[in-house]
């Protein structure tokens, strides 16, 4: 079974090097593809170094999903796993989210942060936030998850492939969770073990997003048809296999 990781980033020069070497370490024979998304910080001049893996550059900042939407078009393994680009998800916890997929049990994996895993102590009214908005996600979407906003998420690949993804920034995790209910996926949850971030070490995610989310619940849960969105311009740094790069989502 072939393994794909994609990896949106966005100004992680701090960890990028430091989490590739991890994933590499814990799944030496995976597909790996990270996607910058219009980093300003050194994160592209580290990636551009880099061999062995596909880099794909945004030429302008989309936002996380838009970044996720442009990495899994380039998936050719089948299974899927959404690494986030700093160290606050952990690569060594791969075997745990795998296994249920392996088993032939799930379609979908999350990696929940509240089910007992270790991981450092931070925000409460994050988590009080967090709380709320996959409660309000359960109810529309008849799952009972205790984390619907995991950044830590597995997917067998078709299952991925059949949905229709919408979301440019952190909309990504209340939209994917609406549509494989919809699609009917068995879906997994495992514990995880979270080293999460405060701002002065990079967290992006703030309020607004939290607000965001109850809209992208609502929107996705109950109004699930949306027409395809077109690709984010972008251009293939290298790929593995390849010569050259070209822009607009093909190589050559």
């Amino acid at each position: 079974m072939k393994v794909s990781i994609v990896i949106p980033a966005f100004n992680e020069v701090q960890t990028i090097a430091e989490i590739l070497r991890r994933i590499a370490a814990a799944e030496p024979d995976a597909e790996i593809i990270v996607v910058d998304d219009g980093s300003t910080d050194g994160t592209r001049d580290v990636l551009a170094a880099r061999d062995g893996i596909t880099v794909i550059f945004h030429e302008r900042n989309a936002g996380k999903g838009a970044a996720l939407r442009t990495g899994l078009g380039y998936v050719t393994g089948d299974v899927v796993i959404i690494q986030d680009a700093d160290l606050e998800y952990s690569p060594e916890d791969y075997p745990v989210l795998l296994a249920p997929i392996i088993a032939g049990q799930a379609d979908v994996v999350y990696g929940s942060r509240f089910m007992g895993g270790p991981h450092r102590v931070l925000f409460f009214w994050h988590s009080v936030a967090n709380g709320l908005l996959t409660l309000l996600s359960n109810m529309l979407s008849d799952l009972n998850l205790t984390d619907m906003e995991t950044g830590f998420k597995v997917f067998r690949a078709g299952a991925l492939k059949r949905i229709n993804l919408q979301s440019d920034r952190f909309g990504f995790e209340p939209e994917i969770t609406a549509k494989i209910s919809r699609e009917g996926c068995r879906v997994y949850e495992v514990p995880i073990s979270y080293h999460g971030r405060d701002y002065a070490a990079g967290k992006k995610i703030t309020w607004r997003d939290g607000v965001a989310a109850i809209h992208h619940i609502l929107r996705f849960n109950l109004f699930p048809r949306q027409q395809p969105k077109p690709a984010v311009p972008h251009r293939v740094v290298h790929r593995p296999g390849t010569i050259r790069p070209t822009r607009a989502g093909h190589v050559g």
